[in-house]
C-alpha cells in the first residue's frame, strides 16, 4: 500500500541465515500515527521483518528509512532508545523494581531523578495499574500487570514509533482482550505509529487500521497482502492463502453467533 511521505519505509527487505533465506522483497511503508499488524504463520517472517525497523537485525539486502534516513547510517542504541519495543516474552530485568524497569532508557538519556519519577507516575496511570506497585519487583506481579510493565517501559522515554512482538501471546483470553484495547488507546492518545506481530488474525482485524499477510515460500517470507480490516474482509483475495487466513476468525464468530442465538 503506498503512502505518501511515510514515517517507516522498508524497501526490498531480504534476509537470509547460513544462505536460507528467511525474507525476500518485503516493501511496506508506514504513515505517521498508523497502526499496522504484520500477521501470517510461523516462518513467515514477521519478527524478522520488525527487528529491522529498529536495527536489532540488519537486511541481507534492502534498506530501511525512518523519516527519509537510513537506519544503518544511525548508532544502534541511540536508535533504539527513541523507539519503543515490547518483547514477546517481557524480558523485564527481574532484579529491578517497576519504577527501575520503566524507567531504564530514560536513565540511560541522563533524565533527572524527578523527572524519571514522575514519568514513572504518568506511565503507570496510562497503562492502568495502581501506582504502589511501582516498588514491587517482577516475580510480585501477575502476566497482565508484567505486560504492562513491558509497555510502559517501552513508552517511558516518549517514543513516536511502537514495536510490539506478539505482546500478548502468553496472557489468558480475558486480560488479552483488555490489554489490547488498551493498547489501542494509548496509540491513539499518544498519537504513536505502531506496528505489531502477531498470530491472531481477529486480534489483528480489531485492533489495527491496516494489516499485512505474510507468507513462507521456497525463497523465503514475501508480504503477500496489505490493506484494511474492512478490505479483507470484504474477501475476493487473488491468493488462496490470505483468504484462509482471513475466513478463519470470521467463521468463528459465525459459530459463536449460532451457539448465542441456539
Amino acid at each position: 500500500m503506498p503512502v505518501p511521505d511515510a514515517l517507516i519505509t522498508l524497501e526490498q527487505i531480504g534476509k537470509t541465515y547460513d544462505g536460507a533465506p528467511v525474507l525476500t522483497g518485503a516493501s511496506l511503508s508506514i504513515a505517521r500515527g498508523q497502526f499496522v499488524a504484520l500477521v501470517g504463520g510461523s516462518g513467515a517472517g514477521k519478527t524478522t521483518l520488525l527487528k529491522t525497523i529498529n536495527a536489532l537485525i540488519v537486511p541481507t539486502t534492502g534498506r530501511v528509512l525512518i523519516e527519509g534516513q537510513d537506519v544503518a547510517g544511525q548508532p544502534g542504541p541511540a536508535l533504539r532508545r527513541r523507539i519503543g519495543y515490547v518483547f514477546q516474552e517481557v524480558g523485564l530485568f527481574p532484579h529491578m523494581t517497576v519504577a527501575q524497569n520503566i524507567g531504564i532508557t530514560p536513565s540511560l538519556l541522563d533524565w533527572p531523578a524527578d523527572r524519571i519519577a514522575g514519568r514513572v507516575e504518568t506511565l503507570l496511570d496510562l497503562v492502568a495499574l495502581p501506582r504502589d506497585i511501582a516498588a514491587r519487583l517482577p516475580a510480585e506481579l501477575s502476566g497482565g500487570q508484567r505486560q504492562r510493565v513491558g509497555v510502559a517501559r517501552a513508552l517511558a522515554a516518549e517514543p513516536s514509533i511502537l514495536l510490539m512482538d506478539e505482546p500478548f501471546g502468553a496472557l489468558d483470553p480475558v486480560t488479552r482482550v483488555a490489554l489490547a484495547e488498551d493498547v489501542r488507546r494509548l496509540h491513539d492518545a499518544l498519537n504513536l505509529t505502531t506496528v505489531m506481530v502477531t498470530h491472531d488474525v481477529g486480534e489483528a482485524l480489531l485492533t489495527a487500521d491496516r494489516i499485512v499477510v505474510m507468507a513462507a515460500g521456497e525463497r523465503g517470507g514475501e508480504i503477500i497482502a496489505d490493506d484494511t480490516p474492512a478490505a479483507l474482509l470484504s474477501g475476493g483475495h487473488a491468493d488462496p492463502r490470505v483468504a484462509a487466513l482471513i475466513d478463519a476468525p470470521r467463521r468463528q464468530a459465525e459459530k459463536l453467533a449460532r451457539l448465542a442465538h441456539g
